[in-house]
C-alpha cells in the first residue's frame, strides 16, 4: 500500500483513491516568464518521480499540471520588453518546455491548462462564492472572506488570529480589505494591463482561483493528490483549498509538498542572486541532466537539499557505474528480453517507494543490484541477466536513463581509445598500450579487463 505524508493532516497515511486503479494529480506549474532554474527542476522531477512510480505499480495516472500565463511578472516583463503578455508566455513556456521535458526527460502532463484560457470559469466560481456572501466586491477588486472558511489555517496548522498577527509581513495589506487575511479572486483593471469582463468591471483573476478552477474541471471533486513546493503551502494553496470550501466543493485529498534547495549552504532565490537555471547546468557536463535527476533521488522529497559542485561530480560518477554495468552486460552478450526480475530487490525497492516515496533506499537499492550485477558477470554467474534487468527495471521506474549515447558526449572517441589499447596488448606492443592506458587515465577513464573485454567508466 502507497503511503504519503499528508500537509494537512500533519501525517503519513495511505493515498486512498477515488476511482480504484487510477490516480488523479495535479502539480502546480510553471509561471512562464524567464528561465526554468533547478526550482523548477526539483519540483517537477518530484511529481514526474510520482507518476513514474505510480504507474510502474500498475495505476493508471491522470497527471495534470497547469500553466500560468498572465500575471504580474509576465506583465512587467511584457513592458520592459515592448511586447505583448501572450508573446512573452509562448516564448518562455517554449524554454520551459524544453528544459523540463526534452532536457532532462521527464513526462509530459497529460494536461496543461492555461489560465488565460479559463478566465469565464473562474468568473462564475468566484459568482458562487459572491452570491454565498463568502466573498465581497469593492472598487479593487473581489475578495474571499476567509473568517468564513472553515480550518483555514489547516495547511499551516495555525490559527486565523495567529496568521493575522504576521498579516502585515506575509500578505499584502489593503485597506479595501476587511480582514488582513482576504485575498483576492478578482483585480480590477488597471491602466495598460489585460483585462477581462467580469460582472465587478473589467479585471482579471487572483493567482489563487486559477488552480481552483483548472484542477476542478479537468480533474473533477474530490480529486486524489494536490502537489507543489513547500513555498505554495501558504498562502497559495491554503487560499485554493479555502476557495474551494466556501464554494462547497470537495478539493484535494491529499496535499503533497516538496522542500526547497539550498546553493551554497542558502537556499536558493532570484533576489540572493545564488540560483542556477537548468540551461547553465546542463552547459557544465554532458551528464549534469541524468545526474541532477540521480542527485534529487539520493534525497528525500520532503528534505531541504545542497547542490554543488562535490555532489553533482558525485552524482556523475554514480551515473557512470550504471552505464560501465550496462557496457559490461552488453559486452557479455546478455539475452534481457525473458529474464526474470530479482524478487528480493523487487521487494525492497517497492518497500522504500510505498513508505512516502523513499527515494534514497530505493536508489540505495538498485546500486546495491548494480553491485551484485556486476559480480555475477565478472564471474559468468547465470543470475547476471535477472540482475542487470533488475537494475533497468527499477532504474526505469524513477526515471533513471542508464547508457543514453546522446547524453555520454566522447564515448565514441573514449570506445575508439579502449579498442586501440586492447589491440595493442594482443599484439604484445605493452608500450603502445601503455601509453594509451596513460592518456586515458589523463582524461579521467578507468578501463577494467573483464572475461567478456574492456570496460571503461569515469574516475
Amino acid at each position: 500500500m502507497i503511503r504519503l505524508y499528508d500537509t494537512l493532516s500533519g501525517e503519513i497515511r495511505p493515498l486512498e483513491l477515488r476511482d480504484p486503479g487510477k490516480v488523479s494529480l495535479y502539480a502546480c506549474g510553471p509561471t512562464v516568464y524567464d528561465h526554468p532554474h533547478l526550482g523548477h527542476a526539483r519540483q517537477a522531477f518530484t511529481y514526474d518521480i510520482v507518476r513514474r512510480y505510480l504507474e510502474w505499480s500498475g495505476l493508471e495516472v491522470h497527471h495534470v499540471a497547469n500553466v500560468t500565463d498572465i500575471d504580474d511578472n509576465i506583465i512587467n516583463r511584457a513592458n520592459r520588453e515592448g511586447s505583448t503578455e501572450p508573446e512573452v508566455a509562448k516564448v518562455w513556456k517554449a524554454v520551459y518546455d524544453k528544459a523540463i521535458f526534452d532536457d532532462l526527460g521527464m513526462l509530459r502532463p497529460h494536461d496543461r491548462p492555461h489560465a488565460t484560457e479559463y478566465v469565464q470559469e473562474m468568473v462564475d466560481f468566484i459568482q458562487t462564492l459572491v452570491d454565498n456572501g463568502s466573498a465581497y466586491a469593492n472598487d479593487s477588486g473581489v475578495y474571499l472572506r476567509v473568517h468564513a472558511v472553515e480550518d483555514y489555517g489547516g495547511q499551516v496548522h495555525r490559527t486565523l488570529d495567529d496568521l493575522r498577527e504576521g498579516a502585515g509581513a506575509r500578505v499584502e495589506v489593503d485597506g479595501n480589505k476587511e480582514d488582513p487575511l482576504d485575498f483576492a479572486l478578482w483585480k480590477a483593471a488597471k491602466p495598460g494591463e489585460p483585462s477581462w469582463p467580469s460582472p465587478w468591471g473589467d479585471g482579471r483573476p487572483g493567482w489563487h482561483i486559477e488552480c481552483v478552477a483548472m484542477s476542478l474541471d479537468v480533474l473533477g471533486d474530490g480529486f486524489d493528490l494536490h502537489g507543489g513546493g513547500t513555498d505554495l503551502v501558504f498562502p497559495h494553496h491554503t487560499n485554493e483549498r479555502a476557495e474551494a470550501i466556501a464554494a462547497g466543493r470537495e478539493f484535494a485529498r491529499h496535499w503533497m509538498h516538496n522542500a526547497m534547495l539550498n546553493i551554497g549552504g542558502e537556499k536558493m532565490s532570484k533576489s540572493l542572486g545564488n540560483f542556477t537555471t537548468i540551461q547553465a547546468l546542463l552547459d557544465e557536463h554532458p551528464l549534469n541532466g541524468r545526474a541532477l535527476r540521480l542527485l534529487l533521488l539520493q534525497t528525500h522529497y520532503r528534505k531541504t537539499m545542497e547542490i554543488n559542485a562535490d555532489v553533482m561530480a558525485q552524482a556523475r560518477g554514480a551515473i557512470e557505474r550504471l552505464d560501465a554495468m550496462a557496457r559490461k552486460a552488453d559486452g557479455a552478450g546478455l539475452d534481457l528480453a525473458d529474464a526474470p526480475l530479482d524478487d528480493a530487490a523487487v521487494a525492497a525497492f517497492r518497500e522504500a517507494m510505498d513508505d512516502d516515496m523513499g527515494t534514497p533506499e530505493a536508489v540505495a537499492t538498485i546500486f546495491e543490484t548494480v553491485r551484485r550485477a556486476n559480480a555475477a558477470l565478472d564471474a559468468e554467474d547465470p543470475a547476471a541477466p535477472s540482475l542487470v534487468a533488475t537494475v533497468f527495471d527499477l532504474a526505469g521506474a524513477l526515471g533513471i536513463a542508464i547508457g543514453t549515447a546522446e547524453e555520454a558526449d566522447g564515448d565514441d572517441e573514449i570506445d575508439g581509445l579502449v579498442a586501440a589499447r586492447t589491440a595493442a596488448r594482443e599484439a604484445k606492443d605493452f608500450a603502445e598500450a601503455d601509453r594509451l592506458r596513460d592518456e586515458l587515465m589523463a582524461r579521467g577513464i578507468v578501463v577494467e579487463d573483464t572475461p567478456n573485454g574492456p570496460v571503461w567508466h569515469r574516475a
